[in-house]
């Protein structure tokens, strides 16, 4: 005899009601865990695939059309090879140096480039109205000179509405093409005085907007660049390799080329290693060591010779000033110093307008009476948003009176037109409309085959002061390619630009 437990028809009711909610519950269970599991995974992975590496675009004369580049890789030996498409990080390794303050060698993802550049200042961004053309722009516009030079379209426009022809970016183009070739296996260039010759070349290629990241010049600049950065680290932010007379010369040149590669390398999220804190350290210098009683910067960086100073060796350290202040970074009295300095320079202007050599007119900077330094002069107000005060406007009548420039005679003054060129580009209006005709083809019309200029003065002395440049083939180069660079490293004073 079995007994069997029969559930009542009421009971098997309820008992399949409740594995049909147990059933779909566990299946609803299991979709959120899944759908859950999938944000997670979602969260993590899309911010990676949608991480772009940023790509500057290099101009290749005389083509006009932008092409892409492979994104790069710096080595430790700064060999360069290309990415693997799905790369999501460019490297950038320091080049090897046997200091015992070597540049380490870190690896760093660079991030999407911002365009948000500048910080307010009483002193302004910009070049101001640049005159009684009205408008602006120029150094100081930084969102908009740094980001239209690096595009191949918009610099060839910038250059032919300012007055330039095709002919003057290919000139610029050969002429860095030959200072690749001729630079030292170490990144530096030239035999005597190399902090400056090296920050001037690196100025040329930071002006035609290559970086380490660019195609065709990336090793060269970031050899460069570790050079000058380790000359300041073993001698504690100084940056020349000359004491004495070169010494304010050099150190300023070499910061204003890291001042500026610090703010190219910040907006492209590149960590070039002890860049800023050298950058930092070499413009704090600068400032600490003003001349106490004039404001100007003398030799040695004397704080209290009875020189006081001179306007050639203080223009070099207001551009270097202008270009730290643009990094972001931290320097204690900049604008006192700037105004000391802006106040020393007026006091450099003759009553004709011209700017002398040193207060008062003094020795030197004015061969057959002609003042070399006007340029110099007006460029030290146009680049802290002074453009259209009195000095600037006289300083202009002057040049546009008196200034010559004819480079198989005596009158050939690259440093001197250095200045200028940069000046009346600010300036404007027919004061740079006349300049430009007067020194535009006499560069390009004496361009050397391999990119470098010949000498200038056709075997004549020149009419200029400390003319270096003269027998210096890399100095003259430089300042060459720079003043070429003028049409769209600054922007015309005048809104409209120069047609």
């Amino acid at each position: 005899m079995s007994l069997h437990a029969q559930l009542s028809p009421e009971a098997q009711a309820r008992l399949q009601a409740q594995r049909r909610v147990s059933t779909i519950s566990s299946i609803v269970i299991s979709l959120l865990v899944i759908v859950f599991l999938g944000l997670i995974l979602a969260f993590i992975l899309l911010p990676a695939l949608e991480k772009n590496t940023p790509r500057i675009i290099s101009y290749a004369a005389p083509s006009s059309n932008e092409d892409k580049l492979e994104t790069k890789k710096l080595t430790n030996s700064v060999e360069r090879k290309p990415s693997a498409p799905s790369s999501s990080m460019a490297k950038v390794i320091a080049a090897n140096t046997s200091s015992p303050t070597a540049v380490p060698v870190p690896e760093v993802d660079v991030p999407e480039p911002s365009t948000d550049f500048g910080n307010g200042d009483d002193f302004g961004d910009g070049w101001g109205s640049g005159g009684d053309g009205g408008g602006g722009g120029g150094f100081g516009s930084i969102p908009a000179t740094m980001q239209k030079r690096c595009s191949p379209e918009d610099r060839m426009q910038r250059l032919l509405e300012s007055g330039g022809t095709e002919k003057c970016e290919e000139a610029v183009v050969k002429g860095l093409d030959w200072l690749q070739a001729t630079q030292h296996a170490d990144g530096s260039w030239g035999g005597s005085h190399k902090s400056a010759m090296t920050g001037l070349a690196l100025l040329c290629y930071l002006g035609h907007c290559e970086t380490p990241l660019s195609e065709k010049y990336g090793e060269t600049v970031l050899k460069g660049m570790v050079w000058l950065i380790d000359l300041g680290m073993k001698q504690n932010g100084r940056l020349n390799t000359d004491p004495g007379n070169p010494m304010p010369y050099q150190h300023a040149i070499a910061t204003y080329a890291l001042g500026e590669a610090t703010t190219f390398c910040k907006q492209l999220g590149l960590n070039v290693p002890n860049l800023a804190e050298v950058t930092q350290k070499a413009g704090q210098f600068i400032i600490d060591n003003q001349h106490t009683k004039t404001g100007g910067w003398d030799y040695g960086y004397s704080e209290d010779s009875g020189r006081g100073g001179d306007l050639s060796v203080v223009a070099w350290q207001i551009q270097a000033l202008k270009a730290c202040y643009h990094t972001g970074l931290d320097f204690r009295n900049l604008k006192g110093s700037i105004r000391k300095a802006l106040d020393y320079v007026e006091s450099c202007q003759s009553s004709d307008g011209g700017f002398g050599y040193r207060p008062g007119g003094g020795a030197g900077h004015a061969p057959n009476g002609y003042h070399t330094l006007t340029g110099a002069g007006m460029l030290s107000f146009q680049m802290w948003d002074k453009g259209s005060v009195g000095a600037v406007r006289k300083g202009a009548r002057y040049i546009s009176k008196h200034s010559k420039f004819d480079y198989d005679t005596a009158d050939a003054d690259l440093y001197g037109h250095y200045y200028e060129s940069q000046a009346m580009i600010a300036r404007g209006g027919e004061d740079w409309k006349k300049y430009n005709e007067m020194f535009r083809d006499e560069l390009l019309d004496n361009q050397n085959p391999d990119g470098s200029w010949k000498a200038p003065g056709g075997g004549n002395k020149l009419n200029a002061v400390g003319a270096l440049f003269q027998s210096d083939v890399h100095y003259r180069t430089c300042l060459c390619i720079l003043m070429l660079e003028t049409y769209y490293r600054f922007l015309p004073g005048t809104g409209a630009g120069v047609k």
